[in-house]
């Protein structure tokens, strides 16, 4: 059974989800992708792969993506998040980060840390 991966990508980091996705294309493959609206419609786009694309963020996609968490439906998140930039739904990210936590779900915020998780998913 594949496991459930979720793409989150603040504005100005979008590009590096995508550019993040297309170089990680055949470990993302083997997994059922879930994503925030526009995240989800440029890795989209991209790549050519199959996305469940839920809410933006600021509208409601984060928590939707924390719902997923609680309810096992989702395995994985990498979310490049912006600690520089200011967010109206800031409330939004620190609950999704606190949901990951309580249930235990790997979460990358950074390029390096997607690389160590997709690989590791990927691998087992």
């Amino acid at each position: 059974m594949k496991k459930n991966i979720a793409l989150i990508a603040h504005d100005n980091l979008k590009n590096n989800m995508v550019t993040w996705s297309k170089l990680h294309q055949l470990e993302l493959e083997k997994f059922n992708l879930f994503a925030t609206g526009t995240t989800g419609k440029r890795v989209e786009e991209a790549t050519g792969m199959s996305v469940t694309k839920f809410k933006s963020g600021p509208l409601g996609g984060d928590q939707q993506i924390g719902a997923g968490i609680a309810e096992g439906k989702i395995d994985a998140v990498i979310f490049f998040w912006d600690p520089l930039a200011p967010h109206p739904h800031d409330v939004d990210v620190k609950a999704l980060l606190r949901i990951a936590v309580v249930y235990d779900i790997p979460m990358a915020c950074n390029q390096k840390t997607a690389d160590l998780i997709i690989q590791g998913l990927a691998n087992s």
